[in-house]
């Protein structure tokens, strides 16, 4: 048996009796090492931890990307890879990542969170982790079976350069820039929906009333939920996300989008009086409305 045939044994052995419980599953992305350009040496992997409780935990030097698989007490079939923040240099990898999977659980969901590669290796925003959530949505629909999910249910949520990872993953899902691997890619990755909260990198700083030409919705694209602050600015900006809808609305695609009078970036998962702080209830509302709540487990 191959490498990759055992990793691959080992884990799905695990998962069939770990799946159901309180801690999540991990599993490497790529089995024989992720695809890094010649050269290229990052330091070991460092957390950070927050330094007064206005801080984030974080995460940097991530070289071996991975999802951990959050399963809830009764899922309902639907699954979400979760992209935590950080300017491709760090993961916000708590308020935006482990407190996010468990809202989603909280919903029936099953979150997934993707654990990318940082800091950029790329002049190009976003290279290495494309292919990181390329991998990963074709190993969740590889595994949808064994895992108890519906793989034409399948979405994608990010949180600023996680969201410019979500967009970019969901107009992009299938332009590789690594060698495939049938095992664990899949000839289709596009994601069933999209949820990007505060994207980043989709306008300039310079012209934030415009978007990249890289950012190209078309008739394939998936359904998608926006969440904003209007006081957001910069490579950040609210107008990000207006664009995008707009996008969308003249192709006459599902869309929804919610920009809140105030909340700055990365307010993520924090509690607060703020009304952006409610963001998970529009969200969770607007995934019932799609149906995507509505319990649809493959049968065994």
């Amino acid at each position: 048996m191959s490498s990759l045939g055992k990793s691959l044994f080992l884990f799905l052995t695990c998962s069939s009796l770990s799946l159901q419980g309180a801690d999540p599953v991990t599993l490497k992305l790529w089995a024989e090492g992720a695809p890094e350009k010649q050269g290229v040496v990052i330091e070991p992997e460092k957390r950070i931890d927050p330094k007064g409780p206005n801080d984030v935990l974080r995460l940097t030097n991530v070289s071996e990307p991975t999802l951990s698989v959050y399963r809830p007490e009764t899922p309902n079939g639907t699954s979400v890879l979760v992209c935590p923040g950080g300017g491709y240099g760090i993961l916000a990898i708590e308020h935006e990542g482990t407190r996010v999977c468990e809202w989603l659980n909280s919903l029936g969901v099953t979150a997934i969170l993707l654990k990318y590669r940082v800091p950029v290796r790329n002049k190009v925003p976003g290279f290495e982790p494309l292919q990181d959530a390329q991998r990963a949505l074709g190993l969740v629909r590889h595994h949808a079976a064994e895992w108890g999910l519906d793989p034409h249910r399948v979405g994608i949520l990010g949180f600023s350069a996680g969201g410019h990872l979500a967009v970019m993953a969901s107009l992009y899902p299938n332009e590789r820039s690594y060698r495939t691997d049938p095992a664990s890619d899949v000839e289709d990755a596009t994601p069933d929906f999209l949820i990007p909260i505060y994207p980043a990198y989709l306008v300039s700083a310079e012209n934030p009333y415009t978007l990249l030409s890289t950012v190209k919705v078309t008739p394939k694209s998936p359904p998608v939920c926006l969440v904003h602050a209007h006081d957001d600015k910069g490579a950040t900006s609210s107008s990000a996300s207006v664009l995008l809808y707009l996008e969308y609305k003249k192709l006459a695609l599902p869309a929804e989008l919610h920009v809140y009078h105030t909340g700055g970036h990365g307010f993520g998962m924090r509690p607060g009086s703020n009304p952006v702080a409610g963001w998970p209830n529009r969200v969770g509302e607007w995934m019932k409305a799609m149906g995507l709540l509505e319990s649809r487990v493959p049968a065994k």
